[in-house]
């Protein structure tokens, strides 16, 4: 039986359009199978862009559908299903032809549909326990790709010498990797912890930034570089921002490895990868990670899987 890789990459020019149909499964189901550690027991979520009309995407996620977990989407898709996908367009036209299973994965990625891949950080239980901190960092307008790599590595050097932080949850080994336009920091908790250990210790305050970690990072970042640095979630023009909002139950976040980056409805501008310590300190690094594209995550992807965290390959 053809495998879905072997499918894909015998059709690696066509990866998200098989059957000469747009069809983000193919890709996406792949990149579940080697992501079951990293997604386990998280929920699922899409954002699906629409070509036309005053609404620009759809947001599918756990809160407000069944949730799908990464499990379920390995089992579902095969290549029978994402043929019988590029000759049917609506779910109500084929829900009775598919699994339960089936249907369910169709309504969080629709064909003819692109969208971006992304899970619920800490679950999709707003309060609840969180055992992953996330750091956004992300760059506005007037910003280069290569400043936020620069702010990253600095970022990721700042946390590990800070030994308030090692006293606290003991030594971090942070993961980051590439969003497809920046960067994501990511480090784990050994145990989970209330959300009241993000809201004081990381939730990032205007009033008072440097109360907690997060504040404290971003400044002395900030010093050691030739542009703007700040904290939390406000946009601010020529500017990084090191935001960790993301990280409480019931906040998204993007799969580290395959999903799609949009700049519309139409455009693929990227795709995540997961990055290696070292690759921080490479000048030509963001010249290669702009360029990736969908098949060079299949062409590549044995490499790029030994960049996740170790405990999740």
């Amino acid at each position: 039986m053809v495998t879905l890789l072997n499918f894909a990459k015998k059709n690696i020019d066509n990866i998200i359009t098989p059957f000469g149909q747009t069809d983000v499964l193919l890709l996406y189901a792949i990149i579940a199978e080697k992501l079951k550690k990293y997604l386990k027991d998280r929920e699922l979520a899409s954002k699906i862009w629409l070509p036309k009309g005053h609404v620009r995407y759809l947001l599918k996620r756990g809160s407000k559908l069944e949730p799908l977990y990464v499990e379920e989407l390995v089992e579902a898709v095969d290549i029978n299903f994402l043929e019988f996908r590029s000759k049917e367009e609506h779910l109500k036209d084929a829900k009775n032809d598919i699994t339960d299973l089936q249907n369910k994965v169709w309504q969080y990625f629709l064909p003819r549909k692109l969208a971006d891949f992304f899970y619920a950080t800490n679950h999709e239980n707003p309060g609840g326990e969180i055992d992953r901190i996330f750091f956004d960092i992300d760059r506005f307008r007037g910003m280069t790709a290569e400043q936020a790599q620069k702010s990253t590595r600095l970022f990721l050097e700042t946390i590990r010498e800070d030994n308030e932080l090692n006293d606290l949850i003991g030594k971090v080994n942070p993961f980051t990797y590439w969003t497809g336009n920046s960067f994501h920091v990511f480090f784990f908790l050994e145990h989970p912890e209330p959300n009241s250990f993000y809201e004081k210790y990381f939730q990032y305050s205007k009033n008072d930034p440097e109360r907690n970690f997060t504040g404290k990072w971003a400044k002395k970042v900030d010093q050691q570089v030739d542009f703007k640095v700040v904290g939390g979630h406000e946009r601010q023009e020529d500017s990084i921002s090191i935001d960790p909002s993301q990280t409480p139950s019931g906040k998204l976040s993007r799969v580290p490895l395959g999903s799609l980056h949009m700049d519309n409805p139409e455009t693929v501008d990227g795709v995540s990868i997961p990055i290696a310590k070292k690759m921080l300190y490479d000048r030509s690094l963001t010249d290669k990670l702009v360029n990736y594209r969908p098949k060079d995550i299949i062409e590549k992807l044995d490499q790029l899987v030994k960049c996740l965290p170790e405990d999740f390959r």
